[in-house]
């Protein structure tokens, strides 16, 4: 079933547009989402914004993120835990405070951060329960060192030396997959956003060493599991190598790449100067830009799945969002030529606008999942808005440089 709605592309109504109607499993995890508090997706969001510029200027940037952060800070306050849903957005928060120098979302993440008393989900190798750790650890590292309190950090490097142990890429025993195999820790792709800041953010906080290393090694052995040299993108996780979309391709999803491409901005950013390893990182995002540029959509952005868009009729704002930030962090720091990718930002940036509502509602986010799947124009979920507002920082000091 498809249902027609009037699309906007930069703020600028188009044609209307048919787009896919969820299928009663896909309507389910929705209904699922809603229900945990991680978003909605209302029949009547409301009109769309009217009042945002998408001109690559501080002050529309810095509008744009206050306007999104703002409509979600209630919420996330309400409802975040320390699930890797409400922990994407934590660190959205905090790159908003750091960008638009207004400490109240910052100050709201502390506070959530002392709720949970400075814990991670869990104590094993699972990616997403030490995912929340980010948010602490930024926390810690921004104190100055005479008000450092070690208990911020304690609980998630307990978690951390409980897993460094683990032989040579394999997890002993500490589930990390549903079905309950035996597999290298983070076998899925999702986990090079969720875990290898927190463990390089680690070695900033403690000056030991093994915590990098334990990146290093376990990035390698995803990547040699994950990494399609002909597309130059990663596959979900292993059962996706060979799987194919409606037309026939090989299905790559918009957001598992976009969390490896924030995850290699985030990472390198807080790896140690002159590490070693980070030529390798920064291969992997040249070749990931290369390839998001040249099948960029006309508005802007990416459906969610990469290969199919026509099958995907409506965009995805969670995986163009960090696709977004991790090219822009790019142009930002001197890995990709700003003549070639601040277009594909620009377009991107633009392209993204046009999903904001009039009250700060960021919608077209796709449900939870492990691979593209159909939602709604309203949808609006946590980790989607958390990566707008890393794409929006990184936007943000691009503007800032014109």
């Amino acid at each position: 079933m498809k249902v027609l709605i009037f699309a906007l592309v930069g703020l600028v109504p188009v044609a209307a547009q048919e787009y896919p109607k969820p299928t009663p499993v896909m309507q389910a995890q929705i209904d699922k989402d809603n229900g945990r508090g991680f978003g909605d997706s209302p029949a009547d969001p409301g009109p769309l914004a009217k009042d945002l510029s998408s001109a690559l200027k501080v002050a529309d940037v810095d509008k744009a993120m206050r306007k999104v952060a703002d409509w979600e800070l209630p919420r996330v306050v309400a409802h975040g835990d320390q699930i890797w849903t409400s922990s994407v957005d934590y660190v959205g928060m905090m790159a908003a405070s750091k960008a638009t120098g207004d400490a109240k979302y910052r100050d709201a993440m502390f506070g959530l951060a002392q709720k949970f008393d400075w814990k991670p989900r869990g104590k094993g190798a699972n990616a997403d329960d030490q995912s929340v750790g980010q948010m602490y650890l930024e926390l810690y590292l921004a104190e100055p060192k005479d008000k450092l309190d070690a208990h911020w950090i304690e609980a998630e490097r307990t978690a951390m030396d409980a897993v460094i142990g683990i032989q040579k890429g394999v997890d002993a025993g500490v589930e990390t997959a549903t079905d309950k195999q035996v597999r290298i820790p983070w076998w899925w792709c999702d986990a090079l956003f969720m875990a290898p800041t927190a463990w390089a953010q680690m070695t900033e906080a403690t000056g030991d060493k093994r915590y990098v290393d334990y990146i290093h090694s376990q990035w390698r052995a995803t990547y040699d599991l994950l990494w399609n040299k002909e597309e130059h993108l990663y596959a979900r996780d292993a059962t996706y190598k060979t799987k194919t979309e409606a037309n026939g391709k090989l299905m790559f999803w918009s957001r598992g790449e976009g969390w490896v491409m924030g995850g290699i901005a985030r990472t390198v950013d807080n790896l140690p100067k002159g590490d070693p390893e980070i030529p390798f990182y920064v291969g992997q995002l040249n070749e990931m830009a290369a390839k998001a540029k040249s099948i960029q959509g006309a508005d802007g952005l990416w459906h969610a799945g990469l290969l199919d868009p026509e099958h995907y009729a409506l965009p995805e704002i969670s995986g163009s969002a960090l696709m977004t930030f991790g090219i822009a962090w790019g142009i930002n720091h001197g890995y990709l030529d700003a003549k070639v990718y601040r277009p594909v930002v620009e377009k991107a940036w633009k392209g993204m606008l046009g999903h904001v509502y009039a009250d700060g509602r960021l919608g077209c986010i796709q449900q939870t999942g492990a691979e593209p799947a159909f939602y709604y124009p309203s949808s609006s979920y946590d980790y989607g808005i958390g990566g707008f507002l890393l794409a929006g920082s990184e936007v943000r000091k691009l503007a800032a440089k014109k």
